[in-house]
Parts: structure tokens; C-alpha cells; sequence
């Protein structure tokens, strides 16, 4: 079976997403011929200028004006232009993917390789599954890929915003969000344990901070001087964003810069709490292990939409205000509200997502 799988190097989601995807069909024995390639590349520097670095920019320095932008393309009617030149923008390294890889199915991770795939697939009269899996809760217009023939979402509401939307039923499966088979190993793991092997000490709160991939986010020293300022003892995990590495004590918390490190899973089974953004890896991560949230200044859009549905099923609080941060923490770490968010959490997790992404795809191969 030869695949092309198509992510996106604008955060760190879409590609952990595929690598789950590749893995699930290597533990099932599919043999399959595979190349990877990343949407952003087949831009030429005008058009990443305008959208890529854009986006980067936006999340930096003008939030509220990706809002706007992810409001406007969430139009339906006609006037939403930009979302049909996402099926042109960049086609031309589709093209020359497909020419080299000769692909049975095009799996991608990001709804803009989607519609550049039914593009070419016209242009070429090629034949291939052109597959995609959403990693958000929360339908975006973006998403809604009618080239597509199997769209993979998140959760039984995703769908049925999907079919709203007018999507046909029989092309959306719920799979959830497919994550490393590592966090479903850890499923139920000693924290003490876990804490010992890493140098965190068993019997103290561990906060991990939730940062995102690409270490954009702008609440990080605002959220570590509330996490600083709980008036009892913690642990804090810096990973993505830390500036510097080591540990200090700082108020009453021991926080640990980590940086990049692939003890990440292990790391987040041994947490209690997760606080800052909601990213849809995140939420799937840290659900499949029963580790509740305290969000705080997510993405506009999309990860508001992941903290309310969290919010809404009981799995996370929402700190809006930074004053709002520190009572949410204290609150979520007490003992029967922590046992309620986390078994909440739990109930949503689909540890095994990736696998019945799998099942998915070789159900619509006709291969399973």
C-alpha cells in the first residue's frame, strides 16, 4: 500500500497525529510503502509569507486578530474566498508528491493538503483515498473537505457538526484523535514511580505547563507567577518555551525547565494537573490519562472551542482572567473536585484512537 502522509509544521499536533497513524498500521502487520511530506513546504515564499508566517505573527503579537480570521472563514456562504484558495495554494508540491509517490491513499492531517489533494487528484484524473483526520473538537468551515472520501473526527459531536455542515454521513467516522500508543501503555502507571525515575519528588502536586509545540505562548510568565504563588508547595514542568534549563525554587514552587524531551509522556502520567493551552493533542493526551485541565489564554478559536468542550463534559476548568488562574488551580488540585475532573477526563480519552484511524482507512481500502 503506498501512502503519502501530508502534515503541517505550523505546531506540533497534525505531525504526532501521523506518526500515531503510521505506528497503528505497523502494529497491525500492513506493509506499506510510505513518504511524508509537510503542506508548508509546498508553499512558495509569497504564499507563506502570507499565511504561515502570518499565522505565526498573529499568535505572537495580535490574537485578536487571528480571531477575526478564524470567525470570517467560518462562513459558509460564498463570500468566504480564502477557503477555496486553500485548494489551489500550493498545489503544484502536491503535484510533484503524488508524481513521485504513485499514492494508494493520501492521509493528511491538515485540512489545507486535503483540498489541495482533491485538486490535483482532478487536474490528474489520478485515483487514490484522499483520507483526513481532524485533529480539533470543534468544526471549522476549513475543515468540512468534500474532496475528501473519509473524514476522521475527534468525537461523536464533531461528526454531527460535520453532517451539519453538509458533509455526507457515510464519509465521517468517529475515530478520536490519534496519539502515540505510549500514552496508552501508561494508562493507570504508578505516579510515584513515575516521578522517582524522572527526580520529582512523589508526594508534591506536579503541574505540567501546556505550552504548545512551538513554544508561541504568550501566558507563559504570567501563568508561572500565579503557578509560583498557589500559597502551598508544587511542582511545575516547563517544556516547550522554557528559556533556560534546570530547576529553581521560586516562591513555593520547584519549577523544572525542561525544553524538548521525549520523556514526555511519561511525564504527563505523572502529572496531576495540566495548565495553560488546549491543544486538540493535548486534550487527547492528557483525557486518555485521566489528567484533568486549567486552561488559560488559549488560541482563539479553535482551542477555545477544545476548552469548552472540555468545560462542558467536566474534564477542565477555564481560567479567562489571569486572576481567575490561581483559584481555578487551588480549586482543581483539591481532592473531590480533582477526582471529579478526572474521572470526567477519563471518560472522554480514546486511548486507542489511532488504531481505529487505522480500521477506518483499511475498512475504506477494502484491505481490512
Amino acid at each position: 500500500m503506498r501512502t503519502l502522509f501530508v502534515s503541517a509544521s505550523i505546531g506540533s499536533g497534525h505531525h504526532q497525529a501521523q506518526q500515531a497513524v503510521q505506528q497503528a498500521l505497523r502494529d497491525r502487520g500492513v506493509a506499506f510503502e510510505e513518504r511524508h511530506s509537510d503542506a508548508v513546504t509546498y508553499l512558495n515564499p509569497a504564499e507563506r509569507k502570507v499565511t504561515v508566517d502570518l499565522y505565526d505573527f498573529e499568535l505572537r503579537h495580535a490574537p485578536w486578530m487571528y480571531r477575526g480570521f478564524y470567525r470570517l472563514t467560518d462562513l459558509d456562504h460564498p463570500v468566504n474566498f480564502i477557503s477555496r484558495a486553500f485548494s489551489w495554494v500550493g498545489v503544484r508540491g502536491m503535484l510533484a508528491d503524488l508524481e513521485y509517490s504513485q499514492p494508494d491513499v493520501v492521509v493528511s492531517s491538515y485540512w489545507a493538503s486535503a483540498a489541495l489533494a482533491g485538486t490535483a487528484r482532478r487536474r490528474t484524473g489520478r485515483s487514490f483515498l484522499n483520507a483526513l483526520v481532524v485533529t480539533d473538537y470543534r468544526v471549522h468551515h476549513h475543515w468540512v473537505r468534500h474532496e475528501a472520501d473519509l473524514v476522521m473526527v475527534a468525537a461523536p459531536e464533531t461528526r454531527e457538526q460535520m453532517v451539519e455542515r453538509g458533509l455526507s454521513p457515510e464519509k465521517v467516522a468517529v475515530t478520536g484523535i490519534p496519539i502515540s500508543p505510549r500514552f496508552r501503555e501508561l494508562i493507570g502507571a504508578d505516579k510515584a514511580a513515575l516521578r522517582e525515575r524522572h527526580g520529582l519528588r512523589p508526594g508534591e502536586p506536579l503541574i505540567l505547563v501546556s505550552g504548545g509545540g512551538t513554544g508561541t505562548y504568550r501566558a507563559l510568565e504570567r501563568v508561572l507567577a500565579e503557578l509560583t504563588n498557589l500559597g502551598q508547595r508544587v511542582q511545575v514542568l516547563v517544556l516547550a518555551g522554557a528559556r533556560e534549563r534546570g530547576v529553581t525554587r521560586v516562591g513555593g514552587a520547584t519549577v523544572h525547565a525542561l525544553g524538548f524531551t521525549t520523556d514526555f509522556p511519561e511525564l504527563l502520567a505523572a502529572s496531576d494537573l495540566v495548565v495553560g493551552k488546549a491543544g486538540g493533542l493535548t486534550v487527547a493526551e492528557a483525557t486518555t490519562l485521566g489528567v484533568p485541565l486549567v486552561v488559560h489564554d488559549p488560541i482563539p478559536g479553535q482551542e477555545e472551542h477544545n476548552a469548552d468542550y472540555l468545560l462542558r463534559h467536566g474534564a477542565a476548568l477555564w481560567a479567562r482572567g489571569i486572576t481567575d488562574l490561581r483559584p481555578a488551580v487551588l480549586r482543581a488540585l483539591d481532592g473531590d473536585e480533582y477526582a471529579r475532573l478526572s474521572a470526567n477526563a477519563a471518560r472522554l480519552g480514546v486511548p486507542d484512537a489511532a488504531d481505529r484511524v487505522a480500521c477506518a482507512l483499511l475498512r475504506k481500502l477494502g484491505r481490512e
